[in-house]
């Protein structure tokens, strides 16, 4: 770069000074306020970027250290990279009045201790009848983990060849289980697996017949799997990883075990997330039998496992909220999610409106397609729609950026509405021109 561009650039103290960056200093403070800064200017003394465009990239760096609000525009319902299951309004208005003192542990009618998150506790027993006795912890992962450590560690765990899952980011069940010092005794094939075959398993080390939802993926054609009544005959504890969190049947998602049927049909304990499909914040439930959930409640790794009283507020809401945005996004109707679509396409000059399906995702029905109506934009926006406030996340197909909204509350509509428009006018002026934009407009008519 000549001395004539480094010239150009911004000079620290100039932008420090910008009225631009109040907002960022009394968030982040003024040394990481200059750390962004210096880092930007950096990057245009090597030639990455604009000698104006110093500040929006200083900017672009700040946002990128804190946690932003995102519209899920994606058609996943539950996507893992945007923190799953939305929160429904009460469990939100919960988590603000827990972030101060709580009665988490305390009594205060009788001024005494209590027993860790009885409400929630409370809310999920009501939740499922069924299940004689409830506990939380930390992840869906994490109940799978303690059911193993306190009922099977040192002992064999037995388990069909074809439940044997990875669930992302190669995380994978054989792995979690023999972490706990249990040992796996594999049965059956990966698509067929019969009673004989867990009854020839059986013996005095045994610790219990786990049973786990293949959630993330389907087999078909020729397979055989055991249910839970015939498993629960056999006379060794039956524990069942239903996966999602689905607390009753639901006819939208037949395929999808429930907790409560899992409990009725003779389960001793079933493990489920509660982000997933019961809508709630991250924890892992555990329903069962008094004596096999009091075990793991008392065991020492429950303590290293417990939730908090943010996420105990949240799941109490939660359990006891009307409806979830989980629920609803999986309710909306095709074709108000079109009307919606039209109108917002309306306000668009380089919007079309496309047909499309959602999924349910969060590894749940694997074989679930919604019908779902997205606006179609030019690829080009999506990432200026990345980097908004709020940040707008579609997915591409065949070259374009679909945002279905299926996921995307009715209120948010103008908020969308407006990101679009200034992710339109940030692309066209800043990156690739506004000639650029207009060819990719005339490309949708």
């Amino acid at each position: 770069m000549s001395d004539d561009q480094r010239r150009q650039i911004p000079r620290t103290d100039t932008l420090l000074a910008d009225p631009r960056f109040g907002d960022a200093l009394a968030t982040f403070g003024r040394p990481a306020v200059k750390r962004a800064i210096v880092a930007a200017q950096q990057r245009a003394r090597v030639g990455e970027i604009a000698a104006d465009e110093v500040a929006d990239a200083a900017f672009r760096l700040l946002a990128s250290q804190r946690t932003r609000t995102v519209l899920n525009a994606t058609g996943v319902v539950l996507h893992t990279n945007l923190g799953r299951a939305a929160l429904p309004a009460a469990a939100v208005e919960a988590l603000v009045a827990a972030a101060g003192p709580t009665d988490v542990e305390f009594d205060l009618d009788t001024g005494r201790r209590a027993r860790r998150g009885r409400a929630a506790l409370a809310a999920l027993a009501a939740a499922v009848p069924e299940a004689p006795a409830v506990h939380l912890v930390n992840n869906g992962a994490a109940a799978l983990v303690l059911a193993a450590t306190a009922l099977a560690a040192g002992r064999e765990i037995v388990v069909s060849r074809g439940e044997m899952v990875e669930i992302g980011d190669g995380f994978r069940l054989p792995d979690l289980i023999v972490s706990t010092g249990a040992t796996l005794c594999e049965v059956g094939t990966t698509n067929r697996t019969s009673l004989a075959d867990y009854r020839a398993a059986l013996g005095p080390q045994t610790g219990f017949i786990l049973k786990v939802h293949p959630s993330n993926f389907v087999v078909r054609g020729f397979t055989s799997a055991v249910p839970v009544a015939e498993l629960s005959g056999l006379p060794v504890p039956v524990v069942v990883d239903i996966g999602s969190g689905l607390l009753v049947p639901d006819a939208l998602l037949p395929d999808e075990p429930d907790a409560t049927s899992a409990l009725r049909a003779g389960a001793d304990l079933v493990t489920a997330s509660g982000d997933k499909l019961l809508g709630g914040p991250q924890a892992g439930l555990l329903l069962g039998t008094a004596p096999i959930v009091d075990r793991l409640r008392r065991h020492p790794l429950a303590r290293a496992l417990r939730v908090d009283k943010l996420t105990l507020a949240a799941m109490e809401a939660t359990l006891r909220a009307r409806t979830t945005p989980t629920r609803e996004a999986l309710l909306a109707p095709a074709e108000l999610l079109k009307e919606r679509a039209v109108a917002l396409a309306a306000t668009l000059p380089y919007a079309d409106v496309v047909p499309c399906h959602s999924v349910v995702g969060g590894g749940g029905a694997p074989d679930v397609e919604l019908p779902s109506w997205a606006i179609s934009l030019p690829e080009g926006l999506a990432r200026p729609l990345r980097l908004g406030a709020p940040a707008v996340v579609g997915r591409i197909d065949d070259g374009r950026l679909l945002l279905d909204l299926r996921c995307v509350p009715p209120e948010a509509d103008q908020l969308l509405a407006a990101a679009v428009t200034k992710a339109g006018a940030w692309r066209g002026g800043k990156t690739a021109g506004k000639g650029a934009l207009q060819r990719d407009q005339g490309s949708t008519t």
